[in-house]
């Protein structure tokens, strides 16, 4: 369309200006995108991308592994260091009288507890054939039915010959190979996370306060009054959780020893690793507990379920309230998900920080997510 410079003259003619409701032409890139060659090509390089993105991932896993714990475990921390701080001792000091504390603590448990374990667990795979073969002639195994009983001696003969096979001894002595160089690894892991965590744990304000630049300056009070009840909330449930279950530990050492159970000191840890387990760890270890005891009486394991069970209330409605008192209450089934998650991701890593980041989740959603929500009519 053109515009006559002069109306007498209709030969002379300017273009017409664009019109600014007409749709812009597809130029550069967005054009070459019509190209079949061209689209292939850049599905390709993102794939490629996406592929060295997912292999850089996994070769740092380990380390992103490490960071994570030793940011959780400086979080975790924090609040025993301020204490200190508010009785009047510097960040630095406090950090030095709690890492020395734990430091103490975890040479005590090398030097007392460590060694009874490695025995208790060498005496168990000593008695595991002789309480196998020990089965036809139990009172138990008497009771049973004829069907019963074949069943039983089937299962027994199976066994037998599959710890008496080649590849199975082959199999265990890797295992014991395996484990030797999994020490090895966590004992220098140990000191990457321990050195971690100082840092962190020195460095948590600046963290903090450089992450609080980054928002908005309307924002900030808000983001750091969320912050800092996050964090609160993480280091609570984390010492909470360790709380409860040195308690769980120390009850079922004491409870070994007074029922005559064997093997105390290496139940007792076992019940440190598993009541780890949010809610459902104690009732996980009370049945496992119990029908390992059933091995050496049915009235010590009675005694002992039915002792534990009274501790699993006592802890519940009584411990457990004044520990976690400053945790989130979290929702049973997210509990179990989130453990069951953290656990096929980290293991027992994963199943001590899933609480936390639950938690954390919670609280956003709760603080963030659903009063926005509740301004959309």
């Amino acid at each position: 369309m053109t515009v006559p410079l002069d109306p007498a003259d209709p030969a002379d003619t300017l273009p017409a200006p664009p019109d600014p409701r007409a749709r812009p032409s597809r130029l550069g890139v967005l054009a070459d995108l019509d190209k079949p060659l061209v689209s292939g090509f850049l599905v390709t390089l993102g794939v490629l991308a996406a592929l060295l993105l997912g292999s850089a991932l996994g070769t740092i896993g380990t380390i992103i592994v490490y960071i994570v714990l030793a940011l959780f475990l400086a979080v975790g921390l924090d609040p025993m260091v301020r204490l200190l701080e508010r009785h009047g001792r510097s960040r630095p000091t406090g950090i030095a009288i709690v890492f020395g504390s734990f430091t103490l603590v975890f040479a005590a448990f090398l030097v007392f507890v460590l060694p009874p374990v490695i025995g208790q667990v060498a005496q168990l795979f000593e008695l595991i054939p002789e309480a196998i073969s020990g089965i036809p002639d139990s009172l138990w195994f008497a009771g049973l039915t004829p069907d019963a009983q074949a069943a039983v001696t089937g299962f027994i003969e199976q066994l037998s010959a599959w710890a008496s096979s080649p590849s199975t001894i082959a199999a265990l002595s890797g295992g014991v190979l395996l484990i030797g160089v999994g020490f090895i690894s966590a004992v220098s892991a140990g000191f990457i996370v321990v050195a971690l965590t100082l840092y962190f744990l020195a460095s948590l304000s600046s963290m903090k306060e450089a992450m609080y630049s980054l928002a908005p300056a309307h924002s900030r009070a808000r983001l750091a009054d969320l912050t800092e009840r996050i964090t609160s909330s993480v280091g609570s449930s984390l010492i909470g959780s360790v709380t409860l279950s040195t308690f769980n530990a120390a009850t079922v050492f004491v409870l070994h020893l007074v029922i005559g159970l064997p093997f105390p000191a290496l139940m007792a840890v076992v019940a440190f690793v598993i009541t780890l387990i949010p809610l459902f760890g104690s009732v996980i270890f009370w049945v496992l507990a119990s029908v390992i005891a059933l091995f050496t009486s049915p009235l010590q394991a009675l005694i002992f379920a039915i002792a534990y069970l009274i501790y699993i209330q006592l802890e519940s409605y009584v411990i457990s309230p004044r520990v976690m008192n400053k945790a989130i209450s979290i929702p049973a089934a997210l509990v179990l998900i989130g453990a069951l998650v953290g656990g096929a991701l980290m293991g027992i890593i994963g199943v001590l920080v899933a609480l936390p980041v639950m938690a954390s989740i919670l609280l956003i959603i709760r603080e963030v997510v659903v009063p926005k929500q509740d301004l959309k009519l």
